[in-house]
């Protein structure tokens, strides 16, 4: 229904000077449908406000709502060309006056929670990349084909939305922060199996994948109205440093069926562990920590274990912010298993000692698209020892890649054996107690692996070699008779 006008968006795109990488893309794209989103979602309450016979106060003021600015029509629903700005005075409106009117929003606004908010937040962060006010007309004039009226239009435009996203990771350096795998994110959760009226927290979210895909799987089934608003209110929480996934991650919760998603924009790791208090605790946590940078000595001062990689204070911070009897899976470096640093090696003690780690997938190269790191997701509840721990190595019989992405399939005999901790070729069962109490080495050492073949002698291969030769220059003989009758 709506994947031409996406496609005519990404051609406006593609040749806006202003506008250079699949980030740009993505970025641009999405300042442009939140408002088209706000316009429609304010058009419908307002409507049904009409219906009860009831006054509706609209966010926005009427000069910089999208149907006054972006899109005037005439009385025949066509667009009215002498009211719409284009060029230079497009520009200058949207630079000069509707920008700097969003961004108010952050002041007026009641509360960090609240959709006005979010505006605010949204246009203090992001900025219009467009140098033709002409180019910016016709992308204008794409978004405003889009609909966000039916389920059904929403879930398209979520689908196109998540495929951008896709592109953007991608493309690679800082795209890839973005974007985790969704077949990996669904097996995740099927393991950890939320229930409404639990918290879900993902305290580096990205694109908000976590967020999204835990929605689509508690959302299956005939709801309550009490279930569906405890799901819009009271369920998902994301934190985010950077500005750009910052709004990806709102607009693509939106897109997934979230009104107001409560997405903080801030560094995690600026949290003090010991601030943290039961009130401020989740049920269950998913999250694909960044891995590989690094810390100043401000931000380490914040935990228990001091250290600068970030994905190892993202780990206590989870930790600590779970509920006892909470379970999490955590996507991190397989390095984290058997690193001697300090760090690493107490890290994994507390993780043994606060929490029972029930299981460890191990994931292949290729896995993450760009990334260049093997990687392992954790799974565990807290409140007790870990006793065993159930391992499985993730082998899908093929190189990883772009074209050769992990998929549901994939994953499927993991999510079927973990229920069980079944062993088996790819599988295996680890006594803690059998784990070195200095070291806490976890690392990844299949037992039941079938054995490689044998290599074969030297002579054996040499002596393959001359055969094949021989038969070689017979081949060439016979065909050198032929020719030359």
């Amino acid at each position: 229904m709506f994947e031409q006008s996406f496609k005519n968006i990404d051609d406006v795109l593609w040749k806006e000077a202003g506008c250079t990488t699949e980030l740009d893309y993505t970025e641009q794209t999405s300042w442009l449908l939140f408002l088209k989103y706000l316009d429609d979602l304010e058009e419908e309450r307002s409507l049904e406000a009409q219906l009860v016979g009831k006054s509706y106060s609209f966010i926005i003021d009427e000069a910089h709502r999208w149907s006054s600015w972006a899109a005037p029509k005439k009385n025949d629903g066509e667009l009215d060309e002498d009211q719409a700005l284009v060029g230079d005075d497009l520009i200058e409106y949207v630079n000069d006056v509707l920008f700097p009117y969003l961004r108010g929003f952050r002041q007026r606004a009641t509360g960090p929670d609240t959709i006005e908010y979010k505006i605010g937040e949204i246009f203090s962060e992001i900025k219009n990349k467009f140098q033709s006010g002409y180019s910016l007309r016709d992308a204008l004039e794409y978004v405003d084909e889009l609909s966000f009226g039916s389920q059904e239009q929403k879930h398209e435009l979520s689908e196109l939305y998540e495929a951008k996203i896709k592109n953007m990771g991608n493309a690679g350096r800082n795209g890839g922060e973005y974007y985790t795998p969704r077949p990996l994110i669904r097996a995740m959760i099927e393991v950890i199996a939320p229930t409404i009226g639990e918290k879900i927290y993902d305290g580096a979210c990205g694109s908000a994948g976590f967020l999204c895909e835990s929605y689509a799987y508690l959302r299956k089934g005939e709801l309550t109205t009490k279930q569906l608003e405890t799901l819009q209110t009271r369920t998902f929480t994301g934190k985010e440093k950077k500005s750009l996934a910052y709004v990806i991650a709102i607009m693509n919760m939106i897109l997934h069926g979230i009104d107001a998603p409560n997405i903080i924009h801030a560094n995690t790791l600026t949290e003090n562990l010991d601030d943290i208090q039961d009130k401020n605790r989740f049920d269950v946590i998913l999250a694909n920590p960044p891995f590989g940078g690094k810390e100043r000595k401000e931000i380490q001062q914040n935990f228990t274990i001091k250290t600068g990689e970030t994905a190892f204070l993202f780990l206590q911070h989870f930790i600590k912010i779970l509920k006892a009897g909470g379970r999490a899976a955590v996507v991190i470096k397989n390095t984290f298993l058997s690193n001697s640093d300090n760090a690493s090696r107490v890290l994994r003690q507390e993780l043994l000692t606060s929490c029972n780690l029930f299981a460890v997938l191990d994931c292949p190269s290729g896995t993450f698209i760009g990334a260049g790191v093997k990687t392992v997701v954790l799974f565990f509840e807290k409140g007790a020892p870990t006793q065993k721990i159930w391992y499985y190595q993730l082998d899908p019989g093929r190189n990883m890649g772009k074209t050769n992405a992990l998929n549901d399939e994939d994953l499927a005999e993991f999510v079927a054996l973990q229920k069980a901790n079944a062993e088996g070729e790819k599988s295996w069962l680890v006594d803690t107690a059998d784990v070195d109490a200095e070291s806490f080495d976890l690392s990844v050492k299949n037992p039941n692996a079938p054995e490689a073949e044998p290599l074969r002698e030297p002579g054996a291969i040499i002596d393959e070699i001359t055969a094949l030769d021989a038969e070689s220059a017979r081949i060439l003989t016979g065909i050198g008779g032929l020719v030359c009758r």
